[in-house]
């Protein structure tokens, strides 16, 4: 499609420019601005209509005016140059680099809309990534290809957690045991500081993390609509790694609220309806597109998994922000302000905690054999000792059976020594499960009815005196 110039603005409201007479404009096309001193500035469709269309401008609309602007509309959509040479670079949200290294150079132009996988030619998932931390790869396992939110609330270490996941995550399975070098992480962060953007650049560079990832980083004083292009470069980013390059691809998002709030923003500034708590109507199916980008393709050895992490207004899971995304995804890792005042990190709490995809990708040569009985006892015994502590408050501990007090030290225990780990300490799943199996050895064995009696002579007995 050839470029047309207008220079019929009618209407500046905000960061959307409205103009006349464009009859063939496309959604998501993009455009070039020209203001009268000269500056150009690009914007993307929004809206077209019958001889109108709504464009938003990557920047704010200072300098603009409705006579001398020039509007020239380009015939394409955003594209994204892709290659290998993204890994160990850093990029803003438009997908610039910001790092000081050379613009990436391409054959590959890639629209950043994507395409819907057909669900026909998705795969069934089946592999098991380790994230090093015990509570997600034992009780609330990720599987390869799944989307797996992470529900935090302000002030809580998301972001520490995000990090360390990226520095440490590891594929293995069935597919032919661990396959770092074949990993890599597409970390995406939008509406952060810059106090956090230094703190993810740091962490990356210092940890060597950095040389299997691709970060693309939107700053909080950027432009609302680049945070709505921010998660789309990188999943554009992620499906050709993995399936053009066959590469194993971890997608963290941090933090999703923010990308719903610029959507909220960008939709009030369109004058539209408001919905729910004033977020669009349109909300659902906007991150839907998002969510639905991960998973496996038959005849592709790559994968996309995703990882979002959004922070719950006024820590409300029942927020439009978290339920719907919990609707799309495939269960949720609740983090637990309680747990956090303790100085418990990371501060995940198992029992509000779900991963839907946890029996695809655990047992046998996935993991161990005894994983889903471990992960099941632990997870009965711990809510039994959480609520012995409900009772404790009202009767003392005086008025507990031995039993229960065995129950009520589990749950200390499992919070100090199984739910806390240091930042930088980095756990296999062995590890995990024989730490589970060390803390059952304080549970009388007639209590263990979830776990198999072979598997506890296999390896809970050496814990037991």
């Amino acid at each position: 499609m050839a470029m047309r110039e207008y220079q019929t603005v009618s209407e500046i409201f905000g960061p959307i420019v409205y103009v006349e007479g464009v009859g063939d404009a496309a959604y998501g096309e993009t455009v070039e601005i020209t203001l009268p001193s000269g500056e150009k500035k690009k914007g993307q469709v929004l809206e077209t209509s019958k001889n109108m269309a709504a464009v938003q401008i990557f920047g704010n609309t200072q300098g603009l005016d409705t006579k001398t602007t020039s509007v020239r509309f380009t015939g394409e959509t955003l594209r994204l140059n892709v290659s290998d040479e993204m890994l160990g670079r850093v990029f803003n949200g438009l997908g610039e680099p910001i790092d000081g290294g050379p613009s990436i150079i391409s054959k590959e132009k890639i629209d950043i809309q994507g395409a819907a996988i057909n669900p026909y030619s998705r795969a069934e998932l089946h592999d098991f990534i380790q994230t090093g931390i015990s509570t997600i790869d034992t009780t609330n396992t990720l599987v390869r290809g799944q989307k797996l939110p992470i529900f935090s609330a302000s002030g809580l270490p998301h972001n520490e957690l995000a990090v360390q996941i990226a520095r440490q995550a590891t594929v293995k399975g069935k597919s032919g045991g661990s396959e770092k070098e074949n990993f890599v992480v597409i970390f995406a962060a939008m509406g952060i500081t810059n106090a956090e953007a230094s703190f993810f650049m740091r962490d990356f560079e210092k940890t060597g993390a950095l040389e299997r990832s691709v970060l693309f980083l939107n700053l909080a004083n950027d432009p609302s609509i680049e945070r709505l292009i921010t998660p789309r470069m990188a999943l554009t980013t992620a499906e050709y790694l993995a399936f053009e390059r066959d590469m194993q691809v971890l997608v963290i998002l941090t933090d999703m609220t923010n990308y719903c709030d610029s959507l909220r923003e960008i939709a009030a500034a369109r004058q539209e309806v408001p919905g729910r708590r004033g977020y669009p109507g349109y909300m659902y199916t906007d991150l839907a597109n998002i969510y639905e980008r991960a998973g496996a393709i038959k005849g592709k050895k790559g994968t996309v998994t995703q990882l979002p992490i959004l922070s719950m207004p006024e820590e409300d899971i029942t927020h439009p922000i978290p339920d719907l995304t919990g609707y799309i995804t495939e269960g949720q890792i609740v983090l637990s302000r309680d747990l956090y005042r303790k100085g418990i990190y990371p501060c995940i709490d198992v029992l509000p905690s779900l991963s839907r995809l946890m029996s695809l990708g655990i047992g046998g040569d996935k993991t161990r054999d005894d994983h889903s009985g471990v992960s099941s006892q632990l997870y009965a015994s711990y809510a039994e000792g959480r609520d012995l502590r409900n009772l404790v408050a009202v009767v003392g501990e005086e008025a507990l059976t031995e039993r229960d007090k065995k129950f009520l030290h589990f749950a200390d225990a499992f919070e100090k020594q199984f739910v806390s780990q240091g930042k930088y300490e980095n756990r296999t799943i062995e590890q995990s499960l024989d730490l589970g199996w060390e803390l059952l050895a304080g549970i009388p064995e007639g209590e263990l009815k979830r776990v198999k009696s072979e598997h506890i002579e296999k390896y809970g007995r050496k814990f037991r005196k």
